[in-house]
């Protein structure tokens, strides 16, 4: 059994993103509030991201999404933190922040209770690239681990898919 055999779909997925980024000479930064860090850690388990992960921001209060990473004040009173728009903002932060080629995002609820007038579940990850930026919402079921591991995981997933999309590379 090799190394990765038996690996949880986010050690895969980890595994693919750091070796296409190397492949294609690019880099990444991550800026979670939801996940608070598991992207940047999951990526950064895997051998050779080093040649690929600029940084990464843990943004858990809209103090440092608007502060470190640039999002509007006022998007984030208007919308709350939890929301696509949001997400795109801190994708396209992170990029800027820790210079990358591509950024990764999370924000979403995880529970026990509703937030921004959003169910417990509701997720959005955003992608910041040189040809612009864009956020995928999910709705995850399970407790408060479950529901950020389904989000580490199809943060990956789309960074995977990014990666392998020729417009977010030119």
């Amino acid at each position: 059994m090799t190394p990765r055999e038996g690996a949880s779909a986010a050690a895969q997925a980890a595994t693919a993103a750091v070796a296409m980024a190397i492949g294609n000479k690019l880099t990444v930064a991550t800026a979670e509030s939801l996940t608070a860090g598991m992207v940047a850690a999951t990526l950064a388990n895997t051998p050779g991201a080093s040649g690929m992960l600029q940084g990464g921001v843990v943004a858990y209060q809209n103090p440092v999404k608007s502060g470190v990473l640039g999002v509007s004040q006022e998007l984030l009173a208007a919308v709350g933190s939890v929301d696509g728009q949001v997400a795109e903002a801190m994708a396209d932060g992170a990029r800027r922040v820790c210079g990358a080629d591509l950024g990764i995002s999370t924000t979403g609820v995880a529970g026990p209770e509703p937030h921004d007038g959003k169910d417990v579940g509701t997720v959005f990850i955003g992608i910041a690239g040189k040809s612009g930026t864009e956020s995928f919402e999910y709705s995850f079921s399970g407790d408060r681990h479950s529901i950020r591991e389904q989000a580490c995981e199809a943060a990956l997933a789309r960074l995977l898919a990014a990666l392998s999309d020729v417009g977010y590379r030119s």
